[in-house]
């Protein structure tokens, strides 16, 4: 009798290659209760950069002491690309839409990408203060964007954002196994934007006014592929010859540009 064949076990989010970063949050109440979400859905890495408040007796009425050890190996820091730096892959989470805030996906949509990519990368999610979010400043580090749909009351708590998406993260599962490679982390890439800007500006390619406003379009484009750590590099390194050769010819010509 032929033996029935196996189904194929689900490819679940490797939740421990994920992390929850806080960007300058206002009340240590929010920390403890972004803590305790995160413990409830399986995600066990927070990282606050900026943050206004960080009195551990407030914070940890709202962690409860479930979440209490979250607390003790949360890594604080000043700068955010420096936080962000180690990552492959960067979420922002975004209650405002428009502008360069047009690509967007449910939490959910979201959900199912991570359980594949977090299989070889280090995945970021980010959030914005409590009052405003992220701002343009900090979308240029974000792969990709997530947008929570609400009712009439829009406004929705950083814990309760937070809550959201973990719990997406944390029931999303495959029944097909796909293959995502590591990316280039977030220190790799910055590199390269700041060599492709450069090369783009010189060439007359983008703007020499607000460059970084027409680079939008450049990182979107990147993004939405993905780039491993060998391909920036070539990318950087078709800059450098860029470089090189606009600089010969302007030698030749008197060395004006």
């Amino acid at each position: 009798m032929e033996k029935q064949k196996r189904r194929a076990s689900p490819t679940r989010a490797r939740l421990e290659k994920m992390a929850v970063v806080l960007f300058r949050p206002r009340l240590a109440e929010n920390i403890g209760a972004a803590a305790r979400a995160m413990c409830n859905m399986g995600l066990s890495r927070l990282i606050v950069v900026q943050p206004q408040d960080l009195d551990r007796q407030r914070m940890a009425m709202m962690a409860t002491g479930t979440a209490e050890h979250l607390l003790e190996k949360m890594l604080v820091q000043d700068d955010l690309a420096a936080a962000l730096a180690p990552f492959e892959y960067i979420v922002g989470t975004t209650a405002r839409l428009g502008g360069v805030r047009l690509e967007y996906h449910t939490p959910r949509e979201m959900a199912g990408k991570l359980v594949e990519v977090s299989q070889h990368n280090e995945v970021a999610l980010l959030f914005g203060p409590e009052n405003f979010g992220l701002t343009n400043d900090e979308l240029p580090f974000c792969h990709a964007l997530v947008h929570i749909p609400t009712g009439d009351c829009s406004s929705l708590n950083l814990a309760q954002a937070v809550m959201v998406m973990a719990y997406e993260i944390f029931t999303a599962a495959s029944d097909k196994s796909h293959f995502v490679p590591r990316l280039a982390n977030s220190r790799e890439l910055e590199s390269m934007y700041a060599m492709l800007q450069e090369t783009l500006v010189r060439i007359n390619f983008i703007s020499h006014q607000n460059p970084e406003h027409w680079m939008f379009n450049v990182r979107r484009l990147f993004a939405r592929h993905g780039l491993r750590a060998r391909e920036a590099q070539v990318i950087k390194g078709i800059c450098r010859q860029i470089d090189w050769y606009v600089g010969k010819r302007l030698e030749e010509m008197g060395g004006k540009e």
